[in-house]
């Protein structure tokens, strides 16, 4: 199937900026050159060139769109399915939506035989686009691809499916870091990471946009993405929640809100996205400790404030 490429460059950075964006100018700029040199390298047909441009392109400004499909495109083009399935992952995460690039996803997931995320990708299409001819082509295949899948072997899919996402995070090569980030967060399994955005992984200490990349390439390689468990309608299976004796489940459900927390514990729940007293319970000392700038003080202050409605944080499980 042909590839599409990219839409225009966006507006250049203004000469002149602020103090407090200077930084983030000079970075942008030199991404900029990166990847204007990336385009020359893959004008001349030097690839190899080319894709180490992007890539410095992205170390300077990782939300570089254009650099970003570029490589996506590359990668697509060597086989090197799970680094491109990674970038155009990236690409489709922010708007506006990226017609293109969700083109090119749903056939790489249509190609490993990853039917339903290929339609979703053409969902995101057809939705965007009504009339677009090849989506709705391609969604038609992907359908009746879908439907002879299931019919034949559904019941095997979900057994795959659930062997796959019970796999322990330790058999896989993670740097490190990132290793002893996802055991202080309690993330045992490919599972584990299905419920849990990128908002809640960046928000703990030590894990940045390194350690994001390379969880959300692990997953690419198995079909799957951070979070896709925990959206609207997605079969999702809860956190092991805390043992709540008789505790109403009225109280389960209020909200966070409810409790009197100082601004640093507020921001550090929401950071989390743990909106109710259920949530809460159902997290681990060493999971909320894992987050930026939450310490002993409001780790005692939000046990306090849970003895109070009758509940407790979560034991970590042996």
């Amino acid at each position: 199937m042909v590839k599409l490429r990219a839409g225009t460059l966006r507006a250049s950075i203004p000469d002149q900026l602020p103090m407090s964006e200077m930084t983030a100018s000079i970075n942008e700029r030199a991404a900029e050159e990166y990847f204007r040199r990336a385009l020359e390298a893959e004008t001349q047909g030097i690839h190899e060139k080319a894709i180490e441009f992007y890539e410095r392109a992205l170390n300077e400004n990782p939300d570089h769109e254009k650099a970003c499909f570029n490589l996506a495109v590359l990668y697509d083009r060597r086989g090197e399915d799970a680094k491109a399935i990674e970038l155009y992952e990236r690409v489709c995460t922010s708007p506006p939506v990226h017609l293109n690039a969700l083109m090119n996803l749903a056939i790489l997931y249509e190609d490993n035989n990853h039917y339903e995320e290929a339609y979703r990708c053409l969902d995101g299409v057809l939705r965007t686009n009504p009339n677009h001819e090849r989506g709705r082509l391609y969604m038609k295949d992907v359908e009746s691809a879908r439907q002879m899948y299931y019919d034949e072997d559904s019941d095997r899919r979900g057994d795959r499916r659930n062997a796959v996402l019970d796999i322990p995070l330790s058999d896989f090569e993670l740097s490190v870091r990132s290793r002893n980030c996802l055991k202080k967060m309690n993330m045992r399994s490919l599972g584990d990471l299905l419920r849990t955005t990128e908002a809640e992984l960046l928000g703990y200490k030590n894990f940045g946009e390194t350690s994001l990349n390379e969880i959300k390439a692990l997953l690419a390689s198995k079909g799957l993405r951070l979070g896709q468990n925990a959206e609207p309608g997605a079969a999702l299976t809860r956190r092991p929640a805390a043992t709540t004796g008789n505790v109403a489940t009225e109280v389960l459900g209020k909200t966070v809100g409810d409790m009197e927390l100082s601004v640093r514990s507020r921001k550090a729940l929401q950071r989390l996205n743990i909106n109710t007293l259920g949530e809460l319970a159902s997290r681990t000392e060493d999971e909320l400790l894992g987050c930026k700038n939450f310490g002993q003080t409001s780790l005692n202050e939000i046990k306090q404030q849970l003895t109070t409605f009758g509940l407790s944080l979560r034991k970590l499980e042996e």
